[in-house]
């Protein structure tokens, strides 16, 4: 398995026979090198949005038409946007799990908001949801935009994730002490990778307070297009 950052909170996996584009923002993300967005799309599979926001879905539509691979969300979302941006979709819903090739992926609960620009005013873009991403022996949660959630104890005792990749960067979700109390309170994690951090000053720029939380935990700070490998 590879974990490869891609900047904020976009992540590519290759995991099983799949490899998963997960929320990724990578045209004008400060993070990301244009000149590295075809090695980060690569031979994708399917792309799995989290939520609306544009620093989360605003290039799935595009990648979804470039390689003709599936956007993979919410039900409300994907509904759509094959019928307005008429790309193939997989919508589903919180609790549903889908078989994406040998790898399974079941939507959970996020606690946030999801909304994007049509003709320049918000639009409701579906729940805001996270991912439990199961394939190789392994098992990832992947926690999207949220705070802190009770829920978390129902994804670790239905799903028991060994690898967490947790927003930590404050502001608009959990902040890195939130996260490590998330961590410690409700998963059992071997793994934790924090992600929507450094991308701007109003974030959070470090993971030491992550890291020094969790004893006994690997605390991988992921850096951009270089392969976490498991």
């Amino acid at each position: 398995m590879k974990i490869i950052w891609l900047g904020h909170s976009g992540f590519r996996i290759e995991i099983g026979d799949q490899i998963l584009l997960i929320d990724p923002w990578l045209t004008g993300n400060p993070m990301f090198e244009e000149s590295e967005r075809a090695d980060a799309i690569a031979g994708a599979t399917h792309i799995l949005v989290s939520h609306g926001h544009g620093d989360h879905s605003a290039d799935a539509v595009a990648i979804s038409k470039e390689l003709g691979i599936p956007s993979v969300g919410t039900y409300d979302l994907m509904s759509y946007w094959e019928e307005a941006e008429e790309i193939n979709v997989v919508g589903f819903n919180k609790g549903g799990t889908v078989a994406l090739g040998d790898v399974d992926v079941t939507l959970v609960n996020a606690t946030h908001s999801s909304s994007f620009l049509v003709d320049g005013k918000p639009t409701y873009a579906g729940a805001e949801a996270g991912f439990i991403i199961s394939g190789e022996g392994k098992t990832i949660y992947f926690s999207g935009d949220t705070d802190v959630m009770a829920d978390m104890k129902i994804f670790n005792d239905l799903h028991a994730p060994d690898i967490g990749i947790l927003c930590a960067g404050g502001h608009f979700t959990m902040d890195m002490k939130r996260a490590a109390y998330a961590a410690k309170t409700f998963f059992n994690f071997k793994i934790v990778i924090p992600c929507h951090y450094r991308t701007f000053p109003l974030l959070e720029q470090s993971a030491d307070v992550l890291a020094k939380s969790l004893t006994g935990v690997d605390v991988l700070e992921p850096e951009v297009m270089k392969a976490i490998t498991l």
